[in-house]
């Protein structure tokens, strides 16, 4: 009797070719302190040119993080056709944020300081990639509001909540507790630039993110909101007080970021690494991971140029093939296809079970 393959084999198979398929990423993505690898000519005694690789820093811009598109998380275009519509209730200049998104392909489309219907924005999150919403002082989204963007949510599309000090942060704490439980609360001072994280719970970036590539330096905000302990988030960036000032969501294909600081999308944009940072966060939540070819460009590739990856832990032992002539050394394996490959072999292993199994 002819057996279906098992939903778990599909889905395998799925994420390792929406994996394999796609390099809506960056070859340094997930490294805030990114090097690059770059080879080395050196004559040896006999007067052969030899080569080996060498990791360095690349050129920093004035505030310390690393300078390039090519140090973002996501390649330039990669999600050219992708819809980012914003909610935005308190009034400010949103063009340096669209243009920053416009790099990597999004386009935006925007409420300003008017809440459209629950069916309207039905009607509009059906065409969107993500939500943004831009909190006001006071509450406009009512629970039939809220319940189409849990819709849109838990199908996988990706929700930032951006609130910022008392009061700003109404509408912002009645969806995230309507999504996962979240709030913020209060005000703080911040006009800090905050490094990367040195220790749990202090100041600074968590290192190595998806979220965090490129980044070794970022501006906290003016005056924040801090959020709340919830066991659904997990920190992102704690602020000069050391109170938390945005989280995330990452659990069951589904991702969210709960902000206190959205006086970092106009106040000080030029400061460090708020345009990396919103480029990073709508890449991330486009959630290419789940979606795939559905939201990632055709074609989209890896910039060329010199070979970039994160540095090593420690520095691997050279070996003696490590040194050659006129040929430089094999480029390292992006990790989303070694990932691709991983998955790819579980599900030829788990075939081959199934396979076995069947004619037993």
């Amino acid at each position: 009797m002819r057996t279906r393959p098992t939903a778990l084999a599909a889905a395998l198979l799925s994420s390792a070719l929406s994996l394999t398929a796609h390099a809506q990423y960056n070859a340094t993505a997930g490294a805030s302190r990114p090097m690059a690898r770059v080879p080395v000519a050196a004559r040896a005694s006999d007067g052969r040119i030899t080569y080996h690789d060498e990791y360095r820093a690349p050129a920093a811009d004035r505030f310390g993080n690393a300078a390039g598109n090519q140090y973002d998380l996501a390649v330039d275009g990669a999600f050219a056709g992708q819809t980012v519509a914003v909610l935005q209730l308190y009034n400010f200049d949103f063009e340096n944020a669209r243009g920053a998104l416009r790099e990597k392909g999004f386009s935006v489309y925007r409420w300003s300081n008017a809440t459209p219907t629950p069916a309207v924005l039905r009607e509009s999150l059906a065409r969107a990639n993500q939500f943004w919403l831009i909190s006001g002082s006071t509450r406009t989204l009512t629970d039939a509001h809220v319940q189409v963007i849990r819709e849109f949510f838990n199908a996988g599309h990706g929700v930032y909540i951006w609130g910022d000090n008392e009061p700003f942060y109404a509408d912002a704490n009645a969806l995230a507790e309507g999504l996962f439980g979240g709030r913020m609360e209060g005000n703080l001072q911040g006009s800090q630039v905050v490094p990367l994280q040195a220790s749990n719970g202090g100041p600074g970036i968590l290192r190595d993110h998806l979220l965090s590539t490129g980044l070794e330096q970022l501006f906290e905000g003016i005056t924040i909101a801090t959020i709340q302990p919830n066991d659904a988030l997990r920190p992102l960036l704690y602020g000069s007080a050391r109170n938390l000032v945005t989280a995330f969501y990452d659990h069951d294909g589904k991702r969210a970021i709960l902000d206190g600081g959205f006086t970092r999308l106009y106040n000080n944009w030029d400061t460090a690494g708020t345009a990396r940072y919103v480029k990073n966060s709508a890449a991330w939540l486009a959630n290419a991971e789940r979606f795939g070819a559905a939201v990632v460009a055709q074609g989209a590739r890896a910039p060329s140029g010199p070979a970039v990856a994160p540095p090593p832990v420690t520095p691997p032992p050279a070996p003696a093939a490590a040194t050659h002539t006129s040929q430089l050394g094999a480029q390292p394996m992006p990790w989303q296809r070694r990932a691709g490959l991983g998955l790819l072999g579980a599900v030829f292993l788990f075939g081959l079970a199934f396979s076995r199994q069947r004619a037993a």
